[in-house]
């Protein structure tokens, strides 16, 4: 996994220090068959800290 993945939420599992996301492998998904733009799309790898 390329280590400059940035992410901005905070209460992920895989949230570090600077914005660094600490996943193993990221997952995502699309809306519709053919996603135009990022709302259009979700990160499946995000699970919320506990």
């Amino acid at each position: 996994m390329p280590k400059d993945v940035l992410c901005e939420v905070s209460n992920c599992t895989y949230w570090g220090q600077g914005n660094k996301c600490k996943a193993d492998a990221i997952y995502v998904v699309t809306h519709k068959e053919e996603a135009e733009t990022s709302k259009e799309t979700d990160c499946k790898t995000f699970q919320p800290q506990h």
